[in-house]
């Protein structure tokens, strides 16, 4: 019994989910808008976004002008973010803001274009200008509505935006000590490290920086060895005093004893 409940239910499933698809052909099909601004509407309450959008890509042209043009163009905006298009979904937004700038919307369409920029930053290895983008427009949105109530989600999602940008500039920095290029890696830290003051990279960043030098003094000629070693001790102290318990207290614990062994073999 409960075997033939399960296959007809399995059956009217199915045959309810082709009656629909044979309704909404239908209405996609029919040149009576009453009947799609309708579906459209029903089908964009009910989450059904993809149904919705497809309609409203033919009712917008339609009643342009019209006074459901505001209401079918937010719609029609919104149904490509929530279908993940974030590319047309801010072009969308972007228009309604021009087209309605009195909308009683316009503070979520405003925060809508702005996060479709977001949504639309790549992983940090790839390039940022998007990410930049995206920074810029929810920082412009914050200013435009400093007391509203995506203020939180907004710094929530510029403060990721800004990691990526960071550890992408950490990672391109580090990429100079893997190649062995120590004072390309120096350089290019030291000018991470004074850009990107509060950055959580910045401890490593330090490290590498150490190990760079490190590298260097070691290494050095004799008549340069003693000051590099003295610069490398300096720049040791300075770590551990910001950062006394250190992810790398081990490895740095271990070179700097050879380092201030070097530097008594000067002394001596």
């Amino acid at each position: 019994m409960s075997r033939e409940f399960n296959l007809f239910f399995i059956v009217s499933l199915f045959l309810t989910f082709i009656t629909s698809c044979n309704e909404y052909q239908k209405i996609l099909n029919s040149d009576d808008n009453n009947r799609k601004y309708k579906a459209a509407e029903e089908y964009y309450n009910n989450g059904e976004y993809r149904r919705a959008n497809r309609l409203l890509e033919q009712l917008v042209p339609v009643y342009r002008g019209k006074p459901q043009a505001e209401r079918l163009i937010y719609f029609f905006a919104d149904s490509y973010f929530q279908t993940k298009n974030y590319y047309l979904a801010s072009y969308q937004f972007e228009s309604f803001i021009k087209s309605f700038p009195k909308s009683q919307k316009l503070e979520e369409a405003s925060f809508f274009a702005a996060k479709s920029h977001y949504m639309m930053s790549p992983t940090y290895s790839l390039d940022q200008e998007e990410t930049n983008t995206a920074t810029e427009k929810l920082q412009i949105f914050m200013n435009n509505y400093p007391e509203s109530n995506f203020t939180e989600e907004c710094n929530q999602l510029i403060s990721e935006l800004q990691n990526k940008i960071e550890k992408k500039e950490f990672e391109v920095a580090k990429q100079y000590y893997t190649i062995y290029d120590y004072r390309a890696a120096i350089k290019s830290l030291d000018n991470f490290i004074g850009e990107f003051v509060g950055s959580k990279f910045r401890e490593e960043a330090l490290y590498f920086k150490f190990l760079a030098s490190y590298e260097i003094a070691v290494n050095s000629v004799q008549s340069k060895k003693y000051q590099r070693l003295m610069d490398l001790k300096q720049l040791h102290n300075n770590i551990v005093r910001y950062y006394p318990e250190t992810l790398f207290e081990e490895d740095l614990s271990k070179k700097i004893k050879t380092v201030e062994k070097e530097i008594n073999t000067f002394a001596n």
